[in-house]
Order: C-alpha cells, then structure tokens, then sequence
C-alpha cells in the first residue's frame, strides 16, 4: 500500500500537544481512508509536505509571505502524487527559495497541521493536511523569490510574533526552541 510509509512515520510520532494531537488524529484518519490522499484531485483535502527550515545556529527560521494567502508561513506545497514526503517538503524548499543545500536534521516528523483553505476559482474550499519536517539551510546562501512568494526572510525566533500570529507557527518555533 503507498501509505505504508507515511502511516509508519506517524505511528512514530508524538504530538506536541492538544490542539496537534486533535489534528495528528484527523491526519491518520484521512491517510487510512483515502487512497487518493496524496492527489490534489481530491477536492476534499490532499497532503501537503512543509519545511521548518531553520540556519545552523537555529535562530533563524526561513519564512515565505505567500502570495495567494498573504501571510507568512514556512515554505512547503502538494504532494501532486508523491508518497515520500520529506521528498515534497525538500522540492518545495528548493523550488521557493533558490537554495540548492537543505538537509533534514531529523529522521521523524517535526510537525503536523490540519488547515483549511479557502475556495479560489473553480477550486472548492478543502483542506490541507500538512505533514512538516525540520531542514537546515546555510543562511548567507543567496535566496530566489518563486512567483509564489512575495517575499523570503530569515526571520529571528524572538521576531515571528511580530509577522504571524498563526498558531501553528508558534508551535513550531516553541518546538524549535525545546530541541
């Protein structure tokens, strides 16, 4: 079965705490029912794969203001029918921000998010079940602004309260903080 190996990375994995947990468990669900989870065909929800990506000294995170969603968050984008994950969260990595050398510095699971996204055009309001990893990236690199990105920044730890309020980038950078 391909969901073989993303339902073993997340039988591995412990949630932070309860609004993750609540989210994890909707994840696991969706994965065990969904054959087509990894499709962007399918209009109620598909994964997503995201990077938490971080500078060696882990005071920076690597933060995208999206275009379409005018709000900073971590870089990351649809399976579109890849079942590695990690492999998804590394291409989007690469394909949003130019940099050629990201590793992952974790062989789990960082984070896990449930999100809905709004309707665009002919495309139905859906859910995004997000499946996030930590990457590390040299921070002098030179950064690319994809087209769907108005922006790149590293952005401090103790700075991206003063760009995001989402809750879920604050638990990542609590998590962060806590490794």
């Amino acid at each position: 079965m391909h969901r073989n190996h993303l339902l073993a990375l997340l039988k591995n994995y412990q949630p932070y705490d309860k609004d993750e947990r609540d989210m994890y468990e909707m994840l696991v669900r969706f994965v065990e029912n969904e054959s087509q989870c990894f499709e962007r065909s399918l209009r109620i929800g598909h994964l997503t794969g995201s990077a938490w990506i971080v500078d060696r000294e882990r005071r920076h995170v690597l933060l995208t203001h999206h275009r379409k969603l005018d709000r900073w968050l971590q870089l990351g984008g649809h399976a579109d029918g890849e079942t590695d994950i990690l492999a998804v969260a590394l291409r989007e990595a690469r394909e949003e921000s130019g940099l050629e050398n990201i590793k992952p510095l974790l062989n789990t699971l960082f984070d896990v998010d449930v999100h809905s996204i709004p309707a665009r055009g002919d495309e139905p309001r859906h859910l995004h079940y997000d499946v996030r990893w930590l990457l590390e990236a040299d921070s002098a690199a030179p950064l690319v602004i994809s087209n769907e990105s108005k922006e790149l920044a590293w952005v401090a730890l103790d700075d991206i309260g003063h760009l995001t309020t989402d809750r879920s980038i604050a638990r990542m950078t609590e998590k962060l903080r806590t490794n």
